[in-house]
């Protein structure tokens, strides 16, 4: 009301601009939109200005047991998304952490034909809680859609039973699921301007092969199966979490200018301790390396047995550190191998346990000299 004082008081030039200079204004309200539905009550050169503003709608559950509070939070979507059915642009549209269970699929099933076929959603993101079960199951319908930019899904289960059309998404997510290579492979084929692709914590993939020209950055997150990877037109590679071995050759990743490397490893030392020097050999061509904690301790133990990483040509590397005494070792071999480096970056994170170390029992590693380092 205040704002349609103002507006009369001036003789309402403002309603004498464009509309688009109009709809920039709106756009910078905040509120979720809210305040920008009330501008409609302006005159009636507002009325519909509303419609053309990107808005945002992002809907997190709360963490709770009670299926009344579910319920409840289920019902204020569905009220949200009736009020901005008549929007002709929804920006972002997310939905996380809802307790899935099979009576609510018809709910979610109407977000995502809302996300997929009413509202023209550029980014879509559903994610359910990890102990969700069964999973809910993307419906067919979804797998055509020529507007999303971004999508993510997490502990959503795709089966598409017939071709994918995303032909304008550049970003994919996938976490919390198990996938064949099959259903992998109708993805990617339906996806032909693809830029990045996320797996987190993914299963049932053992070879991986991405041929597609602009897919330039894969990650891979606690990924608990062996997977080959060929991807020759990928430019950056991250690998984080909790992995088992993930296998790549140099001339499988030969466009790759950046990897990030920021595994843990469990038990059987002596097999992560050689799995580490293949998939080291395997970035050496890279120009930037990261290199993670564990990774660190690795190579100082390998250090302390007589192992040397090869010259490498890389210009940026990357260490996360402990700064104890067992990290020098691995901080040297990088550093002396590293013939023609520009650009050294330490991060210094020193809250851990030194579980690999423990886990060394070939002699003791504090006896050893560390003047050298």
């Amino acid at each position: 009301m205040e704002m349609q004082k103002k507006i009369m008081a001036r003789g309402d030039r403002l309603s004498d601009l464009p509309d688009s200079i109009l709809i920039h204004i709106l756009s910078m309200l905040p509120d979720g939109g809210k305040e920008v539905v009330r501008t409609g009550v302006l005159s009636t050169r507002w009325l519909s200005l509303w419609k053309s503003v990107p808005v945002s709608l992002d809907f997190d559950f709360p963490t709770t047991d009670s299926e009344n509070a579910t319920l409840d939070y289920l019902a204020s979507i569905h009220r949200e998304l009736y009020y901005w059915k008549s929007s002709h642009k929804i920006r972002r549209f997310s939905v996380w952490r809802l307790s899935y269970k099979e009576r609510y699929a018809k709910d979610v099933d109407l977000w995502v034909h809302f996300a997929t076929k009413l509202a023209n959603v550029e980014h879509f993101e559903l994610g359910f809680r990890s102990e969700s079960h069964p999973k809910y199951e993307l419906p067919q319908f979804a797998y055509k859609n020529v507007l999303l930019r971004n999508l993510a899904l997490g502990n959503c289960q795709l089966n598409p039973t017939g071709s994918v059309n995303w032909t304008s998404l550049v970003s994919l997510s996938i976490g919390d699921v198990e996938l064949t290579e099959g259903i992998m492979q109708k993805v990617l084929s339906g996806c032909p301007n693809l830029e990045c692709l996320e797996l987190d914590d993914v299963s049932g993939i053992h070879h991986l092969e991405i041929s597609s020209v602009k897919l330039r950055e894969l990650t891979i997150q606690d990924y608990f199966d062996d997977l080959w990877l060929v991807a020759p037109n990928i430019q950056k590679l991250e690998l984080s979490g909790f992995c088992c071995e993930i296998r790549i050759r140099q001339r499988d990743v030969v466009s790759l200018v950046t990897a990030m490397l920021h595994l843990y490893f469990e038990n059987n030392l002596e097999k992560k301790l050689s799995y580490l020097k293949e998939l080291l050999h395997s970035v050496a061509h890279v120009e930037n390396l990261k290199l993670g904690t564990y990774c660190i301790e690795c190579l100082s133990i390998l250090e302390l047995k007589g192992w040397q990483f090869p010259p490498s040509s890389r210009k940026f590397l990357e260490l996360t550190v402990a700064f104890e005494q067992l990290d020098f070792p691995g901080i040297c071999s990088f550093l002396q191998s590293s013939l023609d480096l520009e650009t050294l970056v330490i991060h210094w994170y020193d809250n851990r346990p030194r579980i690999l170390v423990k886990c060394y029992n070939e002699g003791d590693l504090t006896a050893l000299p560390f003047q050298k380092w």
